[in-house]
C-alpha cells in the first residue's frame, strides 16, 4: 500500500468527538479570525485560504487508498462552509464515492456563512452527506458578543441555527464560559440559556475561556476594570444557565480539556443531577473531580 501524507498547515483542531475522523483540510484558517477570545488560528502561517479543489479530490482519492474504512470525515479548518454550495457538493459528492462506508461528514461553522446559504441548498449539502455542524455561538448576549469582537448577534446566530434545524442538519453548538467576565456573567447565562432554548441544539457543548499565549488582545474589547472569573464564580455561571435551560434531549458535555468539571448529560432529564454536581463544586469542592490546571489547554 502507498505510504503518504496528507499536506498539513499546523496547527489542526478538530472538536473531541472527532478523534477518529480523517481530517481533510479544506480551508487554512478561518474565515473570520477576529474574536479576541480565539488564539486557534493567530499564526502567521494560519492566514486564511481556500485549498484548491483538485488538491482536496487528490487528498480523499489517496486517503481512501490507505483508509479504506473510513467511517468519519472532518472538513478543516475554522469554516469550510465559507465554500459555495457547488463546491461543497463536489467534495461531498468524492468523499460518499470514494469512501463507501463513510456514515458522516462535519464540520465547523460560523454563522454568517450559514446565513448565505438557503434552506434548500443546506439540504442539498445534507443528501450529500453533511451531517453533522459545530457552531461556534459562545454567547446569546449581544453586549458580550461585541466586547469579544464575535462579528455575530444573539438573532443571526438563533437564525442559522434554526434554518440548520429546518434542513435537517444535526447542530453541536458551543458556549464559552466566563466570556463576559464578572461584570456580564449573569447576562452572558440567562441569555446563553435562551438562545439555546429557542434553537433546541442536538448537542451543546460548554467550554472555558483559554488565554495561553497572554490576555492583552481579549481585554482589549472590555473595560479597563475587567475581571476574569475565578474557579468558583465559573461554577456560579455554568449553574445559572444551566438552571435556565429548557431543552427536551439535548446531549450536554462539559469534558473539553479546559473545563475544570468534566459534566456528561442528557438536558433535561439529567438537569437536577448535574446541578447538583455543580453545587457541590461550589461549596463541597473536595467532593467532586476536578480537572488540574496542568491538564488544562487547548
Amino acid at each position: 500500500m502507498q505510504d503518504f501524507d496528507l499536506q498539513y498547515i499546523e496547527p489542526v483542531f478538530r472538536p473531541p468527538s472527532e478523534a477518529n475522523s480523517l481530517i481533510l483540510q479544506v480551508t487554512n484558517g478561518c474565515s473570520w479570525s477576529r474574536c479576541t477570545f480565539c488564539e486557534m488560528y493567530t499564526e502567521p502561517q494560519k492566514e486564511f485560504n481556500i485549498k484548491k479543489s483538485k488538491e482536496i479530490i487528490d487528498e480523499i482519492r489517496r486517503s481512501a487508498q490507505q483508509f479504506p474504512s473510513t467511517r468519519r470525515v472532518f472538513l478543516a479548518d475554522g469554516d469550510a462552509m465559507v465554500l459555495s454550495t457547488r463546491r461543497l457538493l463536489s467534495l461531498l459528492t468524492a468523499i460518499r464515492e470514494t469512501f463507501p462506508s463513510v456514515t458522516r461528514v462535519s464540520s465547523y461553522c460560523l454563522p454568517r456563512n450559514v446565513r448565505h446559504k438557503s434552506v434548500q441548498e443546506l439540504q442539498e449539502l445534507r443528501d450529500a452527506g453533511l451531517g453533522m455542524l459545530y457552531v461556534g455561538v459562545e454567547s446569546g448576549d449581544d453586549k458580550v458578543l461585541r466586547r469579544v469582537n464575535k462579528g455575530e448577534t444573539r438573532a443571526s446566530c438563533a437564525d442559522a441555527l434554526l434554518k440548520i434545524k429546518t434542513a435537517n442538519i444535526k447542530s453541536s453548538v458551543m458556549i464559552l464560559n466566563g466570556l463576559g467576565g464578572a461584570d456580564l456573567s449573569r447576562q452572558h447565562a440567562l441569555h446563553s440559556a435562551h438562545l439555546i432554548n429557542e434553537v433546541q441544539p442536538d448537542f451543546l457543548s460548554i467550554l472555558v475561556v483559554s488565554l495561553p499565549l497572554g490576555e492583552k488582545r481579549f481585554r482589549s474589547g472590555f473595560p479597563a476594570n475587567f475581571r476574569l472569573l475565578d474557579k468558583r464564580q465559573l461554577f456560579q455561571e455554568l449553574g445559572t444557565f444551566i438552571a435556565n435551560t429548557e431543552l427536551d434531549s439535548t446531549v450536554f458535555r462539559s469534558d473539553h480539556a479546559s473545563n475544570y468539571l468534566a459534566l456528561k448529560g442528557v438536558l433535561r432529564k439529567d438537569k437536577g443531577r448535574l446541578l447538583s454536581t455543580i453545587d457541590n463544586a461550589i461549596h463541597r469542592p473536595d467532593t467532586v473531580p476536578l480537572r488540574p490546571e496542568w491538564l488544562r489547554g487547548l
